[in-house]
């Protein structure tokens, strides 16, 4: 192996979780690698340990007993243990991600968000499946967080898979200087690119960041013939809405009939990462519950239906 190879297998990505035998995140079956860090900050986020691109205590405060065990034994100082046993956790200290915590405790009340993995360990888990992949049409899929805000991590792994015969897919928010962005796109085979809403207000309101560099960087990805799907996360009273449906139409009318253009996937708003947020010291930004009923979803697929666009509802 030459030594450009060698530095390339042995960059690091940062991560915060690997799952085997995914259905709904590109073709066939998946393994999905979730890169940590993310430049948005949306209210919905399932995955908020994948936003800070460090490592984070993560506590289950019901498993927790107040024994104490992790104080002495962590080397940053983060955890303490009230006059009335509460765990504290001081989040203004940073994680080393040592782990030394989580083997102290006797009733897995902590784990550690965040991983520190070779390119090469990575493609070694890849490449466990890949009879799968071969059955089925799969391959990988680069997730998070997101994937450009580790741009050359994210390539490196790429070009490999690709050089193995492994097909490859990100997920992306789309948010990312176009240098970043192309430097992982000759490597990707579908980009499951995110539409959260068309208005660059509201985009701001919801993420913390205003989509037009969102959207010209889906067009110039779609102009150079990058094979893309669109996915649209769906919130009741937050981007349901006729017109805001119909505006993300018109904005992809002009690439309806592109080969590369591939359609849409709905994504219905679910609850599952809500006890994160707790583990995390966090508040959950949304209040009620901004589920769409099958009859909501059914509507708004039949709305993109009308102008002939491939769509469909992601029901996980």
């Amino acid at each position: 192996m030459s030594d450009n190879n060698m530095n390339m297998i042995e960059r690091k990505a940062f991560i915060f979780n690997k799952q085997k035998y995914n259905m709904y995140d590109g073709p066939g079956v998946r393994t999905l690698i979730f890169f940590k860090g993310c430049p948005l900050r949306c209210k919905w986020c399932s995955n908020p340990e994948g936003l800070e691109k460090k490592y984070q205590v993560m506590l289950k405060a019901g498993s927790c007993v107040g024994c104490g065990a992790c104080v002495p034994v962590c080397p940053a100082g983060i955890h303490s243990i009230s006059k009335d046993g509460e765990h504290i956790i001081d989040r203004s200290i940073d994680c080393l991600g040592c782990r030394q915590c989580v083997d102290a405790c006797a009733y897995s009340a902590l784990t550690i968000a965040g991983e520190q993995h070779t390119i090469s360990e990575l493609l070694e888990y890849v490449e466990e499946d890949r009879a799968f992949y071969e059955q089925s049409g799969g391959g990988v899929t680069l997730g998070g967080g997101e994937v450009t805000s580790q741009p050359e991590a994210a390539a490196n792994l790429l070009m490999a898979c690709k050089q193995m015969g492994i097909n490859t897919a990100i997920e992306t928010c789309g948010y990312a200087k176009k240098e970043n962005l192309f430097k992982i796109a000759e490597f990707v085979d579908l980009f499951l690119f995110d539409m959260k809403h068309i208005d660059p207000d509201r985009h701001f309101e919801l993420t913390g960041v205003r989509n037009e560099m969102i959207l010209e960087n889906l067009k110039e990805l779609l102009h150079k013939r990058y094979n893309i799907k669109i996915r649209m996360p769906m919130l009741k009273g937050i981007n349901d809405s006729e017109a805001e449906i119909r505006g993300v139409i018109e904005f992809l009318m002009p690439y309806r009939d592109y080969k590369n253009f591939k359609g849409i996937d709905l994504l219905p708003y679910h609850k599952l990462g809500v006890n994160k947020y707790k583990q995390l010291g966090m508040d959950y930004p949304i209040d009620g519950d901004p589920s769409l009923t099958d009859e909501d979803l059914d509507r708004i697929e039949g709305w993109i239906k009308e102008y002939d666009f491939p769509v469909s509802i992601i029901r996980h």
